[in-house]
């Protein structure tokens, strides 16, 4: 039997208050948030940090969770799968990004860049989200989105 697979992402802010994007072939080659699986026993924002140690060389801190989402069978993605997506809002204190294999390049950008990029569907709508957050900062529920 098939299960959803859990997933965490990040929404990094660097010292210039920039975000971290990752261009991917899995996802189409669309601009990403950094991110990946959580593993068997590991808390979830244990495996954030370790995923984006492993994937950009980067340390983060001040955890903010802002996203839960699924996404079954996305058209976006390199295979059908079914993800439930818990994405953070956190902080780096370098601009020093190192890659690994899973992306090819990686950008920073302010959010209100992000109509200039080609954006995948749920990263789009998770940093639009965020930048709406960002003018009413009273407004502090969880981006929740059932998928496509």
């Amino acid at each position: 039997m098939k299960y959803p697979e859990l997933a965490v992402g990040a929404v990094i802010f660097n010292p210039k208050n920039k975000v971290l994007l990752l261009k991917s072939h899995k996802w189409n080659n669309e601009y990403v948030i950094p991110g990946g699986h959580v593993e068997w026993g590991e808390k979830m924002e244990e495996a954030l940090r370790r995923e984006i140690l492993e994937e950009t060389g980067l340390e983060i801190y001040d955890l903010e969770l802002v996203g839960l989402k699924e996404n079954i069978y996305s058209a976006g993605f390199q295979e059908q799968k079914h993800f439930v997506f818990v994405d953070f809002a956190c902080r780096t204190d370098s601009s020093q990004v190192i890659l690994n294999e899973e992306a090819e390049e990686y950008i920073w950008i302010s959010l209100t860049e992000i109509d200039h990029y080609e954006l995948n569907k749920l990263t789009r709508a998770l940093l639009k989200e965020l930048m709406n957050k960002a003018a009413s900062p009273k407004k502090v529920e969880i981006i929740y989105d059932y998928g496509e």
